[in-house]
Formats: C-alpha cells, sequence, structure tokens
C-alpha cells in the first residue's frame, strides 16, 4: 500500500446505525491513491453503506468520513456536489433513462458541469459530446450511441454506465455490485473494463462484490465486512481461495446465516462453472 499521505479515502471508527440494526461498527479503513479494493461479505454485511458514506448518501452515526481530504458529513449544498463531481457512482441496476439513447446517458454524467436547459443532445457543448463519443469508444459500444439504452443487454448497459461515470472526470470510481446481474462472461468482461480504466486514467476504486474468485482475480486488495465489522483486510498477492472463503466460513453461526452463505457460494461456483 502507498504511504498514509497518499490515502484518498480515510474512515475512523466509523458506525451506522439504523433505529436498533447496526449497519457498520467501528470500521477503520485507507484506501490508498490508485489501489483498487473490493468489499466482500454477504448480503446485509455492510459493504452498500459503507460505500454510501463516501459520497455523502449516508453519514456516519460516530467516527469520521474522509474523502479526497475533505470530511463528508461536514459538505453540505454546493459543497458536497463539488465532492460528488469527483466520485463516479456504478450501480448494481445500472440507473440508465431506458428512454434515452445511450450517448444521452451518457451525457448526463456531465450534467453538474451543464448551465441552463437541456433539451436533449442540444443542451452539451460539442466538446461534451465528442468527450462522451470517445467514453463510448473506449467501452466499446461507440455504434450503438445513438440506439435506445433499454434496447442493449445488461453487460452492455454496465459500459454505459461506466461511460458516464468517466463523463466525470472522477479521482474515485465507487461500484456498488456492479456485476450482480449478469452473466459469468459479462461479468468478467466488465471488471476487466474496469481494472483497465483504473490503470490507465489512474482511478482509485472500492467495489463491492460477492463473487470471491473476481475479487481476488481483479482486486489489489480485498475488506472483508461481517455484521458490519472489518474481519479481514490483506493484499491479494498469494491470497488463495479458501482464505477469503474465511469471511463466510467466520459468519455462519447460525442457521439462518448458514442458509444464506450457502446461497450466496452457490452463486457464485455457479458462476465460475458457467464460465
Amino acid at each position: 500500500m502507498n504511504a498514509a499521505s497518499d490515502a484518498l479515502v480515510r474512515l475512523a471508527g466509523v458506525t451506522k446505525t439504523f433505529g436498533t440494526t447496526t449497519a457498520l461498527q467501528d470500521v477503520s479503513l485507507e484506501v490508498s491513491r490508485g489501489e483498487i479494493v473490493v468489499l466482500l461479505g454477504l448480503s446485509g454485511s455492510g459493504k452498500s453503506t459503507l460505500l454510501r458514506h463516501l459520497d455523502g448518501l449516508e453519514l456516519p452515526t460516530a467516527g469520521s468520513v474522509e474523502v479526497l481530504g475533505q470530511q463528508v458529513p461536514a459538505l453540505k449544498g454546493r459543497s458536497l456536489r463539488t465532492l460528488r463531481s469527483r466520485v463516479g457512482f456504478i450501480f448494481q441496476q445500472f440507473e440508465l433513462v431506458p428512454s434515452l439513447t445511450v450517448l444521452e446517458n451518457v451525457l448526463t454524467g456531465s450534467l453538474s458541469g451543464v448551465r441552463g436547459p437541456r433539451l436533449g443532445l442540444w443542451g452539451y457543448s460539442k466538446a461534451s459530446k465528442l468527450t462522451a463519443l470517445e467514453h463510448l469508444d473506449r467501452v466499446g459500444l461507440l455504434d450503438r450511441a445513438y440506439q435506445r439504452s433499454d434496447t442493449l443487454s445488461g453487460g452492455q448497459q454496465q459500459r454505459v454506465a461506466i461511460a458516464r461515470a468517466l463523463m466525470q472526470k472522477p479521482d474515485i470510481l465507487l461500484a456498488d455490485e456492479p456485476v450482480a446481474s449478469l452473466d459469468p462472461e459479462s461479468s468478467d468482461q466488465v471488471m476487466a473494463l474496469i481494472r483497465e480504466i483504473a490503470a490507465d486514467e489512474g482511478l482509485t476504486v472500492v467495489c463491492s462484490l460477492h463473487q470471491v474468485d473476481l475479487a481476488i482475480t481483479w482486486a489489489d486488495r480485498i475488506v472483508g465486512l461481517r455484521h458490519g465489522e472489518v474481519v479481514l483486510d490483506t493484499p491479494t498477492t498469494d491470497l488463495t481461495k479458501a482464505e477469503v472463503m474465511e469471511i463466510y466460513g467466520r459468519v455462519a453461526t447460525s442457521t439462518a446465516e448458514i442458509a444464506a452463505v450457502a446461497i450466496e457460494l452457490a452463486d457464485a461456483t455457479s458462476q465460475v462453472s458457467a464460465s
């Protein structure tokens, strides 16, 4: 890992509660510039909640969240919007506008810099449209620029979402289960694309996954979560699948939890077998 002074993300003693439910418990974590960190854990382990703290979608009950040198909970209004413009977010369900073309969806990633009414493509500058087309070329979808986004496959839609995030010129890219709804081949392609772009652009990536093999293959570092607590934090170099599976093995302490583990592992195994 790089020196602590190069960390773009710092969480210190972060706890988040929703009523009587504790989603995060005393989480401390640093992510260095250029790192690709994958969050692993069962559904409900706190992965998405942690990600949402990094751009202010959630605020900690206790502890501090620092992103790009700023204390996120203290930001409001324009300062919060400025931070979010530097943090791209890729979602599991793509979050595209179905009725818009692929190009228009990508252009929405530049909305923070657009002034005045947006009347379709006419509301964006020529420079923005050229940049959007370049990003579509980068993700292999230039020939689909004027096609409705809801006519694309799931893997193609997620690539559009990546191009949209790149329109922000982000320093940090967050991805919340970006391949959970994709087939194994598409999943591998999307993760390979994220890693390639991160390397080329010097992006810092924090991504939640439930596929162990993908995490080991594409991450620089894995952070395992259990009941909102960090139970593993290690580089992937020489890391074995058996060691990572301990995240799931240790969590299985009740019949319900064992069943949840079995479902997630069966899903991960089937994806690996299909590939």
